[in-house]
């Protein structure tokens, strides 16, 4: 029996793409960029203890990822059932209207993963992982699989980058830094940690929240108000950084929990291994 690819297989751009480290920085880009869309933030806010929790968000969306990503058809679609099911129960309350909303409006979801897209893009290719405008474009095509599983229609999602720019330009309008951004700004420059690794945060995590933040674009520094160094510089501290953890033997980085990738080698062989030289095949 032919072992199960799952929904985008070793061949993807996909399957390379998410086995980079640099993922994790453009995870935290990706949160301040989603944090500008006030209904898409507000609905995380009254939704979860953010504060509290948010190592723990951010290693479920990085799970999801995995999962979809590494695990068989049939775990990636019950990783979506769960995320629709919970979504579907969840509603948001905008105080100037008074207007209930649900979390899992259509656009609110397009914006989350439009946002997630383009960090994940953006970092990487700046960063200086191997990725053509061509490769690019396979990838946002792939990611329309993502966004079925969180419920949006795929014919509504873009399929190319000049259509994720194309949606981009037509959402900023609507996008603003208020106080559950900045919320989420104060947070991810100073998360709650124990006393004890207080100078850790200051040395690692500190710098990857500024870098993140630094890469995302002109007009997201705007609405937040605080102003990166020079485009070249970011390139530059992405490139050192992008460098440096990919020294890290990849097996080394596999092991950290929940192991998706070394578990899809397990189930497909070892030439299932992700590789940056693989995205042109």
């Amino acid at each position: 029996m032919t072992a199960d690819p799952g929904l985008f297989g070793p061949r993807s751009v996909t399957w390379q793409v998410h086995g980079d480290p640099m993922m994790w920085v453009a995870g935290i880009r990706a949160l301040y960029l989603q944090a500008l869309h006030p209904r898409a933030v507000r609905g995380v806010m009254q939704n979860s203890d953010f504060r509290q929790d948010a190592w723990g968000r951010l290693m479920r969306t990085a799970d999801f990822v995995g999962t979809t990503t590494y695990g068989t058809a049939e775990a990636a679609e019950k990783a979506g059932a769960r995320v629709r099911k919970i979504h579907r129960m969840l509603s948001a309350n905008d105080p100037d209207t008074g207007e209930r909303y649900g979390v899992d409006e259509p656009e609110l979801l397009l914006w989350v993963h439009c946002a997630e897209i383009d960090s994940y893009l953006h970092v990487l290719r700046r960063s200086g992982y191997p990725l053509t405008d061509r490769t690019a474009d396979r990838y946002v095509a792939e990611q329309r699989v993502s966004a079925r599983l969180v419920g949006l229609d795929p014919d509504v999602v873009p399929a190319s980058q000049a259509e994720m720019d194309a949606y981009f330009e037509k959402i900023r309008p609507e996008l603003a830094a208020g106080a559950d951004a900045r919320e989420v700004d104060d947070f991810l420059l100073r998360p709650p940690i124990h006393p004890l690794l207080v100078p850790a945060r200051a040395l690692l995590w500190r710098r990857v929240a500024h870098l993140a933040y630094a890469s995302l674009p002109p007009y997201a520094h705007e609405l937040y108000g605080r102003q990166p160094p020079e485009p070249a510089v970011v390139t530059r501290e992405l490139r050192a950084t992008g460098t440096l953890l990919r020294c890290v033997p990849a097996r080394l980085r596999w092991r950290l929990p929940p192991e998706h990738i070394l578990r899809a080698m397990a189930r497909l062989g070892p030439q299932a291994r992700p590789a940056p030289y693989k995205v042109g095949r």
